[in-house]
């Protein structure tokens, strides 16, 4: 289970780095077809998600993708949802919880398919901080509570509403990803409900599959970037129904 654990850990974070998630919107799914449970499963991909999302943000700000400033804002919006998120889940059923995680991906491919194109030298239109501290404080909230970073959400609400470059978005996203994940963490701590064990083998083992996933994120251009990002999430939309009604 350690060596499958491992090689899972890199390949979520090839994912993590490419696509500017923390990782939970595909590892989730995958713990589950494995035989964890749905709690147990958040509780890893947390973990996961906290490794991924702290090397990944450094990287892409040291290759100046990342709007710090913005992401910061909506950063802490993401820290104090994702707090928060810990006093939800408890009265939440792990069915319910999957329909909730369906939803957002559709959204997500919604949103992605009507965004307009666009080129990689765009750049990025000024945005409320007061409004992305609003949004950081919703998607923190939702996306703990499923589990996932809130990449998935921000990444479409960021190109398709507030009109972003498509891979300023994705280090946007991954940058939240690091405040929604430390405070997710925090509140499972607190509760008991994670398992450190196999989170921190599939945690460390996801850095190295980071830096390759940055690596390809910008040797290709945004508008192939955003149809990659389309293909995984149906993959995971198709795996979460597969699971669910199986």
């Amino acid at each position: 289970m350690e060596i499958i654990l491992s090689l899972t850990g890199i390949g979520i974070g090839i994912l993590s780095g490419f696509f500017g998630m923390g990782g939970g919107t595909v590892l989730v799914p995958i713990l589950l077809l494995l035989g964890f449970e749905m709690r147990v499963a958040v509780g890893i991909s947390i973990i996961q998600m906290t490794f991924s999302s702290i090397f990944g943000s450094y990287i892409n700000y040291r290759k100046g993708s990342l709007i710090f400033d913005d992401g910061l804002m909506v950063g802490f919006g993401g820290f104090v949802g994702g707090y928060l998120s810990g006093y939800l889940t408890a009265g939440i059923s792990e069915r319910n919880l999957q329909y909730v995680f369906i939803f957002f991906i559709l959204f997500a491919l919604y949103r992605l398919y009507t965004s307009p194109k666009e080129n990689d030298i765009e750049n990025s239109k000024s945005v409320s901080k007061f409004i992305l501290f609003i949004v950081g404080i919703g998607i923190g909230i939702i996306s703990i509570s499923i589990g996932v970073g809130g990449a998935i959400i921000l990444i479409p609400i960021l190109s398709g509403f507030l009109h972003y470059p498509f891979k300023k978005a994705v280090s946007a996203g991954l940058f939240f990803v690091v405040f929604s994940s430390i405070s997710g963490l925090i509140g499972r701590l607190v509760y008991g409900e994670i398992d450190l064990y196999h989170g921190l083998i599939i945690g460390i083992s996801s850095l190295l599959g980071v830096y390759l996933g940055i690596l390809l994120k910008e040797k290709i251009h945004s508008q192939k970037l955003k149809y990659f990002t389309i293909i995984m999430y149906l993959i995971i939309l198709i795996v979460m129904i597969y699971k669910i009604f199986k």
